[in-house]
């Protein structure tokens, strides 16, 4: 066993927020809606996902893969031995239970893919429930950037593992532009590596239902990982995003910005950040922070910061979380020059998500979510015109 293994072992601190990871279906009974976890979830709007029927329904990938990068399908027993993270919630254990077997993209180490690998996840009806399992492996001192872009309509629920080796760099982004009734629950756990560098973003605009989870933790000192999130929920939405850092090897590090808006009546927005700083993570530097712009009555955001501190030999540690409306002095700036009300809230929300979206890192992805931020604002001004 490593060092770090072997600290974990006496070290058996458990997080409120995040389950202890297990295959058992018995582990993960099906929710109530009054569990810590589940309590902001709609589960009447889940479609039976949570009921974990077998399905053997498909969702069509369109890949590009650059030179030296393999996708291909395993067996569940070969993720477990390459080291697949196990699931922590009842969705991402159906997954694991029903898909039958995993996929896996391969990074060779060494390897510096210049180019973005695509893989683009379609589906065709919400009658159509699809159970997910990937496992993506960039190794050591490789560097790679990997989107997995979600289209169409289903009820999906996958469960995405990462592992990054010892040195590399890694810019994983997800993201959710579903048709208007899908339903995704998605966990993606990471493993950083020592020395390693990972970049993890989830986008969310589409679905009916969209439920995400980003795990991280460490197979070594050194790890640093950057967690992003934007989403933008519109009338009916319910867009959860659930965050969970656990530091479980000294001088590693975790930096959570997501932000979010709403629009529409019943938008329903949730963001939970959590790390969990153990005892063996000493010298680490944490930061999460949630901001949330409000853009029309009737919308809910729920965002709820948290940290399990076990030791105070750290860096620094803390968080912030924000909700509100537009900023006065910014539309009053705005107007003052001459520039009409819409335009300005125009302005404010594209200055809200701007620096966020060139964080991304991958240049024709940071332009679709500009002009699916354009084109979201339009929705609400095209109610506006016709109120």
């Amino acid at each position: 066993m490593t060092a770090v293994a072997d600290a974990l072992e006496m070290d058996r601190i458990e997080s409120h927020l995040n389950p202890p990871a297990s295959y058992d279906l018995a582990d993960h009974p099906v929710p109530t809606g009054r569990e810590e976890i589940w309590r902001f979830t709609p589960l009447r709007r889940l479609r039976g996902i949570l009921d974990g029927e077998a399905s053997d329904a498909r969702l069509t990938w369109t890949t590009t893969l650059p030179e030296g990068v393999t996708l291909t399908e395993i067996s569940a027993e070969e993720a477990r031995e390459i080291g697949e993270l196990a699931p922590n919630d009842r969705p991402s254990a159906l997954a694991a239970a029903q898909a039958g077997g995993a996929v896996l993209l391969d990074v060779p180490a060494e390897a510096e893919v210049a180019e973005p690998i695509v893989l683009r996840l379609h589906g065709e009806s919400i009658d159509d429930l699809v159970w997910g399992r990937l496992l993506v492996r960039v190794g050591r001192h490789a560097q790679a950037t990997v989107a997995i872009v979600h289209t169409g309509s289903a009820r999906y629920s996958a469960l995405t593992t990462v592992l990054v080796g010892d040195g590399a760099v890694a810019n994983v982004l997800s993201l959710q532009d579903w048709d208007d009734d899908a339903v995704h629950l998605g966990r993606d756990a990471i493993r950083v590596g020592r020395d390693a560098t990972v970049k993890h973003t989830s986008v969310s605009f589409g679905g009916d239902v969209v439920r995400m989870h980003a795990n991280v933790e460490y197979a070594g000192p050194g790890g640093d990982a950057e967690l992003l999130g934007l989403y933008f929920a519109d009338e009916g939405q319910h867009l959860e995003h659930r965050l969970f850092a656990d530091h479980n090897a000294p001088k590693t590090k975790s930096h959570v910005l997501y932000k979010g808006a709403l629009q529409g009546e019943g938008a329903h927005t949730v963001w939970i950040g959590n790390v969990l700083i153990r005892k063996v993570a000493e010298g680490i530097e944490t930061y999460e922070e949630n901001r949330n712009l409000v853009l029309s009555d009737g919308c809910q955001a729920d965002s709820v910061p948290n940290l399990e501190i076990e030791t105070g030999e750290i860096e620094g540690a803390g968080h912030a979380s924000a909700t509100a409306r537009f900023d006065d002095e910014q539309l009053f700036y705005l107007r003052s020059r001459g520039v009409s009300e819409k335009e300005a809230h125009r302005l404010v929300v594209h200055g809200f998500f701007n620096d966020l979206i060139r964080k991304v890192g991958i240049p024709s992805v940071e332009e679709q979510l500009l002009q699916t931020v354009e084109a979201e604002l339009a929705k609400n001004l095209l109610k506006d015109a016709s109120a």
